[in-house]
């Protein structure tokens, strides 16, 4: 009895070793994965594919990484808003091109589609520290055009892009008018726990009542469920209740969590919903609401609107 219950220990003590060599060694792969198995780096198409109108654009981040994007422009030129879009950790930008064309016709809008450092066209490695400015310099570069609305930019990150986009949203408040985000995880430190059960009592993001020694060896934490209540920006919460990879509970919490400090959160579940095919399975639905929240919370200015204003003041200066 006493060499089975030694047995026991050293196993889990065994269990808990190499699961700290894995998280210490091959964490960059489990949260970034450039590349799809069996396929190549290499962009698959390009919007062209789809007939979009599209412009390459190559960016510096401010360590100087090259990063390459692509600026899809809704043709006809519409007034609407223009979508920062950051996409979930697996492959690469042409794979959400399906995604971002339909997005296109729905809201009318322009779409910019960002490769993270070390994905697609982009030079460099993933990395929380990395992506942050990556973000960033793809945000400066939008607020530079003159060829968009600026004041109507809307980040929206799914997954990984979710935690990607919030981070952007609470560092911009004077440059980001509203948030989406979609089938987000309130921290990789909760993710860990949930890929690697037997971590759990040593790792976990702020809510967790482990006692979170492991903590200090993630280097990418991207910790939204700390930062989601200092967003001042009106935000969408789209969760997939079928979500097969984040519990739909993040997403619950991470609305919990912003609905404290900002009153301007909607939360809309969708039961069929998909990590990756939220978009797909809730149908029209899924686009209405989109549709509803920028109308109430970025609505466009009417042109004519604003030569009345003018002639009015013109008026009563007479």
């Amino acid at each position: 009895m006493v060499s089975f219950l030694k047995a026991l220990v050293y196993g889990a003590g065994g269990l808990v070793v190499v699961g700290m060599v894995a998280l210490v060694t091959f964490q960059e792969r489990l949260v970034y994965v450039p590349v799809l198995p069996g396929l190549a780096r290499a962009y698959p198409i390009t919007p062209a594919r789809l007939r979009l109108d599209y412009e390459d654009v190559f960016l510096r981040a401010a360590d100087g990484v090259r990063l390459h994007a692509w600026f899809v422009k809704h043709s006809p030129p519409k007034p609407g808003p223009t979508v920062l879009f950051f996409q979930e950790n697996a492959g690469n930008i042409a794979h959400r091109l399906e995604f971002v064309r339909i997005m296109m016709q729905r809201l009318q809008c322009n779409v910019f589609m960002l490769s993270y450092r070390g994905y697609g066209e982009s030079d460099g490695h993933p990395s929380q520290h990395g992506i942050i400015m990556d973000a960033q310099a793809a945000l400066d570069h939008l607020t530079q055009r003159k060829d968009i609305d600026t004041s109507r930019i809307v980040v929206f990150g799914r997954s990984l892009g979710g935690a990607v986009g919030a981070m952007l949203a609470r560092n911009n408040s004077d440059k980001v008018s509203a948030l989406i985000l979609e089938n987000t995880f309130t921290s990789i430190l909760d993710m860990a726990a949930i890929m690697f059960p037997f971590l759990k009592w040593f790792i976990g993001g702020s809510g967790s009542k482990s006692p979170k020694v492991l903590n200090c060896i993630v280097r990418s934490p991207w910790s939204t469920i700390d930062i989601i209540d200092k967003i001042e920006q009106p935000i969408l919460f789209l969760s997939g209740l079928q979500d097969e990879l984040v519990p739909p509970s993040h997403m619950q919490m991470l609305y919990a969590k912003a609905i404290e400090n900002n009153r301007d959160c909607r939360f809309v579940d969708f039961p069929n919903g998909t990590h990756m095919d939220t978009w797909f399975n809730g149908g029209e639905r899924y686009w209405r609401t989109i549709q509803l929240f920028l109308d109430q919370y970025i609505p466009e200015i009417k042109e004519c609107n604003l030569n009345c204003e003018v002639d009015d003041k013109d008026d009563a200066a007479g």
